[in-house]
Parts: structure tokens; C-alpha cells; sequence
């Protein structure tokens, strides 16, 4: 019978470092952490594969914290583990400046696969890896062999099972038989209320056995010799992904509170804390104290894990010089290099022989970026034919077919979000996700993770505006573009036609962090072509067309540009003399600095109008005190979409009445 006294000594070690940090910080979750830290520790220790030397390592097990809340298991985890995570960084436990913020946070701590906190987000976002994963293992030709066959360990709460984004990811996971998965599910049946029976009754084993998943049963996951059994049963796959139920109960080890709800997101005091350490023997050794004989059999490990490491890395890198067809797509993906000559090839795609959507102009030009970027891959909800972003030189992933470049993602706007932070997190992809724009009021928690953790995807989204049409008010976007822009680190771009499309998914294959690409639905008269030198979406706004003496400036951005210049037109045969500025990017335009922004606007100028497809929210700061504003500050309409454009004074002629009118 296997002894399994230091493990149990390890995992009280993390109990009783949380139940401190915690109660150091005089705020935080202990329950979590105490409840799961047999499992914890016996995933990292005995089964996880992973390299404290090098934290990106390639071939390393994920391990995604979904229920963030309990980052003082992963914060002693890290420390214990030797990844540079100081005591005195677990001491600082929520404060200014340290690397153990409340929730865990991608690219601030080392060790930390994904930024989460949002219950289910971590989940969503690991089986996004999942699909990475045994997608860059299948293109690679790496599926062939022993060498890129980690997992996404995945630790999740009854909060991660009630929030929506679980129900959406889990069933695609299970129909796309992603068996590098294995979850935990820690059923403490306790959440901030109280018990999870307030508002929770289902069986969520039956439901992931629905889902297409292998559940296994976990009595006790505070027995240390049964989380050791069911951790070795999930390793033999059986072609699904699986799922630990794990009784736990929250706050173990603490004689007065575990089980009970006061500590799950609360400090136990620290009366409570004194007794916890003398429950669990600890009650000699100082705050923040390791025992000797963990720390000695936790060094001897985390060498282990270094030579296993190296063994790997000279067994890849000798496969590498043996299949060069593999190396080349190994670094295509891994490094994502963008052709020098990327712009001009997709400027030589966009088609602009005839007025066309920027949907059909951006599918083009996404087709033409695919042919040179073999990392662009993506989907969308069950939308393809409408967002046109099928990539057509390729098949599409499947259970059966992990090489495809097209993921289906159902109808499932939340969850692909989510998915598609995991893909790009796994590092081998430039995911992008496409939908109806008003679709995006569902992925906003997911583009907010993406902007927090600066990941690079592109959303597409389509029909951008009341030009939708028929479908009427639930569908066309007034508010979503303002929306994005209150984002901090998103880009979004509204491209006026073919032309700008190039250049805006140019921009957004260049882009560090995440990129909207807002196109129409209705068709756009291409820019003339003696004006397409001018086109600069690298600097958010330039000058389109100008009068010498111009006395007034009219700015727009997508569909409205066309309506900018056909107005502007009717304005000069009346003798008057206008600038036309295209502004597709204000995020691009604000970053510029003062001395081009005063070129483009300059405050000299007064005479301003601004017009945008959807609310006015913002266009002040543009159109200044004095400026008119043309937008929708309403919802929209059913009826064909030229009947909207006159109701709602989108012509040019209303345009032109607008402005005499004001000014």
C-alpha cells in the first residue's frame, strides 16, 4: 500500500499557505484552495508534465485555473515548484505591484497559461487549447508521434458549471472528441450564498455524459490515495474528453469553518488560522513556512522535470532535422511570420472593379492572407455563408480531421469568443471568429479577456449597421461600436470599401492585441481609383478628398465614407469647399501624435460633421462644441434597407440639408 504521508504533508503545506496569504491580505478565497489541494498538488507532482525552468516549454501540460478565485493554490503551487515565485511574492498576496494579483493573470506571473476570474472562462479557454493543440499537432505531421501528446488540465468550480460559457464549450468539446482534456470538477457543493442547492439541482455528470465526455467519480477528493486512482484512469484516454468529479470539501483542514460558505470568499480570521495549523501540525512552524523534507522532495522533482524536459527537447529537435517539411510548418506556426509584401498582396485581392460589401471584399482578402499565413485559421457561429470567411483551400476541423483551418463553432457566439483566447494563448495560431456585429453584445466578456491578456485574434463581424435591413431593430448594431471602442487595448476598424479592407486586415494581421473588423452588408462604391494613394489606415484617419480653402471638414467611417463624399459632392456644386477625412480606426488616429492629428482636424477648422451608422456616442470629441453630429441615437427599423437610409437622413441629399441647417 502506497504511503502517501509527504504528498499529504505537501498538500497541507498549501492549505495552511493560503489559509495566511489570505488572511495576511485581509481578503481572498481560502476555501478553495484547502479543499483542492490534495488534488492540486498530485497533478502537479506525480502526472502534469511541465518544466519549471522554462514555463513556455512547448510541450508542457496546461494547466487553466478556471475557478480563479482560488489562485493561492496555483500562487503555492508556482512557488513550491520552483517557477520564480517568491515567499515574499506570496506574502504580498493582492497587493500593488506583486505577482499574486486576486485573480490570476496571464503574461504577469510565470506559470500562468490564462488570465481568468470570470467563472467558466478558464474552462471555455482550455478547450480553445485543446483544439489548438491537436490541431498544431496534426498539420505538423507531430500527431504521428509521442511528442506533442500533452493535455489541458483543467480545474473548474460549481460557479464554472452554472455559467453559461461551460454550457455552450463543453458540448463542442465532447462532438469534437477532444480527449486531451481532463477537467476537475470541484463539487463542494458551497458557493457565496451558501449551498449550491439555493439554485443548483442538476446532475452534471449525466449532463457531460450527454455532452459526449468520460466521467469518472471521485468519493473523496480529499483522499489522497483516490485522487491518485482517478488521475491515473484519466490518463488512458478513451477517445472522449473526461471529467473528475471530485467531492471536496471547501476549506478542509479548518476545524471551525470547512464546509461552510464563510469561507469561501472571505479570510477565516485568525483565531481559525492558528487552528487550522495546529489541526494539520503545523502549529510550530512560522508564518509562511515550508517544511524541510517537502522542499528537499520538491527540488528532487523539479530536476526530474528538467531532464525530462532536455530528453524531449533532443528528441524533437532530432525529428525536426529529420522531417524538414515539419520544421518549416513548426516555425510557420509557432513564429507566424507575415510575408514583406503582405499589403500589396491583399490590395491585389481586394476586388474593386464594382461596388461590393466589405464582407465580400473582406472575405477575399482573408482567403488571400490564409494562402500566405499559415497560422490565420478560424470560423464562425454557424454564420459562414453570411460573414464569407470560409477559408477555401483547406477542410475544416473535425473529430476526424484535426488539420482543417475552418472551425464550426455552432451557434455559440460567447463560447467561440472564449475558444478562440484559448487558441490564440496556445501560441500556434492567429485565430479569428466571425458573427453578425450586433452578436458581439454576446462575446464581450471574452473580447474583454482578450484585450486584458493583449492576445492577437481578429473578430469579423458583419452587417455592421441598420443597413441590415429587413431583419429589423434585434439585428442591426446602434450602440456596439462604441461599445468596442471603450476598450481598453481593442482596435477596431470600420473600413470604407475593398480598398480599406486590405489595408484594415493588413493592420490587423500586424496588431499585437485583438482587432474588430466591422464590414457591411450592403455594397460600397470602391474608392476612385486616383484616390487610393491616399488611403492610410496605419494612421486611423487621413484626408480623402479636399478643396483648396476648404471651410468645413466632414469625417465618416466605413459605409458612411461613400455617403461622406457624395454629400461633399453636392455641397461643391453649391460653391462650397470641403475636406473629407476617412477615420476607420480611432483607436489608430488617437495614438498619432498631435502634429498629424492637427493636419487631419485642424482646430482652425470648426465646421465639422461627423457621421457614423450608429450612435453618436463619442463623436463629439471630433466634431467639437460646435460640430454637427450624424448618427443613430435609436434603435433601428424593419423595412428594406435604402427605405432606412431616407427615414433615417442617410443620403446624400438629407446629409446636405442636415448640414445647411446647422450651420
Amino acid at each position: 500500500m502506497t504511503d502517501y504521508r509527504l504528498e499529504k504533508l505537501a498538500a497541507d503545506t498549501i492549505r495552511v499557505l493560503s489559509a495566511e496569504a489570505v488572511q495576511k491580505a485581509k481578503s481572498g478565497h481560502p476555501g478553495m484552495p484547502m479543499g483542492c489541494a490534495d488534488y492540486g498538488f498530485m497533478l502537479w507532482y506525480k502526472y502534469m508534465k511541465h518544466n519549471p525552468k522554462n514555463p513556455q516549454w512547448l510541450a508542457r501540460d496546461r494547466f487553466v485555473l478556471s475557478a480563479g478565485h482560488g489562485s493561492m493554490l496555483l500562487y503555492s503551487l508556482l512557488h513550491m515548484f520552483e517557477y520564480g515565485l517568491s515567499m515574499d511574492e506570496l506574502k504580498s498576496f493582492r497587493q500593488w505591484d506583486s505577482k499574486t494579483p486576486g485573480h490570476p493573470e496571464f503574461k504577469h506571473t510565470a506559470g500562468v497559461e490564462v488570465t481568468t476570474g470570470p467563472l467558466g472562462s478558464g474552462f471555455a479557454s482550455g478547450v480553445g487549447m485543446a483544439m489548438a493543440a491537436k490541431n498544431f499537432a496534426a498539420r505538423t505531421g507531430l500527431d504521428k508521434t509521442e511528442l506533442m501528446n500533452h493535455k489541458i488540465y483543467i480545474l473548474c468550480s460549481d460557479g464554472c458549471m452554472m455559467e453559461g460559457t461551460t454550457h455552450e464549450t463543453a458540448p463542442l468539446a465532447g462532438h469534437l472528441r477532444l480527449d486531451n482534456i481532463i477537467a476537475f470538477y470541484d463539487d463542494n457543493s458551497i458557493t457565496i450564498e451558501g449551498a449550491t442547492s439555493l439554485a443548483f439541482s442538476e446532475n452534471v455528470s449525466m449532463r457531460y455524459e450527454a455532452y459526449g465526455w468520460r466521467v469518472i467519480q471521485l468519493k473523496n477528493a480529499n483522499d489522497l490515495e483516490q485522487v491518485d486512482k482517478a488521475l491515473a484512469e484519466a490518463q488512458k484516454s478513451d477517445g472522449r474528453p473526461t471529467l473528475i468529479v471530485g467531492k471536496t470539501t471547501i476549506g478542509f483542514g479548518s476545524p471551525g469553518k470547512a464546509g461552510k460558505h464563510s469561507c469561501h470568499g472571505e479570510p477565516l480570521g485568525d483565531d481559525e488560522v492558528a487552528a487550522v495549523k495546529v489541526k494539520l501540525g503545523f502549529e510550530k512552524n512560522p508564518p509562511f513556512t515550508i517544511p524541510q523534507e517537502v522542499k528537499d522532495c520538491l527540488a528532487k522533482r523539479c530536476r526530474e522535470l528538467a531532464s525530462e524536459a532536455a530528453k524531449w527537447d533532443r528528441e524533437f529537435q532530432s525529428y525536426l532535422e529529420k522531417n524538414q517539411e515539419s520544421a518549416k510548418m513548426v516555425s510557420s506556426l509557432l513564429h507566424k511570420p507575415l510575408p514583406e509584401n503582405l499589403l500589396e498582396e491583399l490590395i491585389k485581392a481586394a476586388p474593386v472593379d464594382k461596388p461590393v460589401a466589405t464582407r465580400v471584399s473582406g472575405g477575399t482578402v482573408l482567403n488571400r492572407a490564409a494562402d500566405l499565413i499559415p497560422a490565420l485559421m478560424g470560423g464562425a457561429a454557424d454564420l459562414t455563408p453570411s460573414t464569407k470567411t470560409n477559408i477555401k483551400n483547406t477542410t475544416s476541423f473535425t473529430a476526424t480531421d484535426r488539420s482543417g483551418r475552418n472551425f464550426h463553432f455552432g451557434v455559440r457566439e460567447l463560447g467561440m469568443a472564449m475558444l478562440s483566447n484559448g487558441m490564440a494563448l496556445y501560441g500556434t495560431c492567429i485565430p479569428y471568429s466571425a458573427t453578425f456585429f450586433v452578436f458581439s453584445d454576446y462575446m464581450k466578456p471574452a473580447i474583454r479577456l482578450a484585450s486584458i491578456q493583449g492576445l492577437h485574434e481578429v473578430y469579423v463581424f458583419t452587417h455592421d449597421s441598420f443597413y441590415v435591413g429587413e431583419d429589423g431593430p434585434t439585428h442591426e448594431p446602434i450602440e456596439q461600436t462604441a461599445m468596442l471602442r471603450t476598450i481598453p487595448g481593442m482596435t477596431v476598424i470600420r473600413p470604407a470599401e475593398a480598398n480599406e479592407t486590405a489595408h484594415a486586415w493588413y493592420a490587423a494581421l500586424k496588431s499585437k492585441g485583438p482587432v474588430a473588423l466591422l464590414l457591411t452588408r450592403q455594397d460600397l462604391d470602391p474608392i476612385p481609383p486616383e484616390l487610393t494613394k491616399k488611403i492610410d489606415v496605419s494612421k486611423g484617419a487621413y484626408v480623402l478628398s479636399e478643396d483648396a480653402g476648404y471651410e468645413m471638414i466632414i469625417m465618416a467611417t466605413g459605409s458612411e465614407v461613400n455617403l461622406a463624399l457624395k454629400s461633399a459632392d453636392m455641397l461643391r456644386k453649391e460653391g462650397r469647399k470641403v475636406r473629407v477625412v476617412s477615420m476607420p480606426c480611432l483607436e489608430y488616429f488617437q495614438a498619432q501624435d498631435k502634429s498629424y492629428r492637427d493636419s487631419v482636424l485642424p482646430p482652425s477648422c470648426r465646421r465639422r460633421v461627423t457621421i457614423e451608422a450608429g450612435t453618436t456616442f463619442g463623436w463629439r470629441t471630433y466634431a467639437g462644441d460646435e460640430g454637427l453630429c450624424i448618427g443613430l441615437d435609436h434603435f433601428g427599423a424593419s423595412a428594406p434597407f435604402k427605405v432606412l437610409a431616407d427615414k433615417f437622413g442617410f443620403t446624400p441629399e438629407k446629409v446636405v440639408e442636415k448640414i445647411k441647417s446647422h450651420f
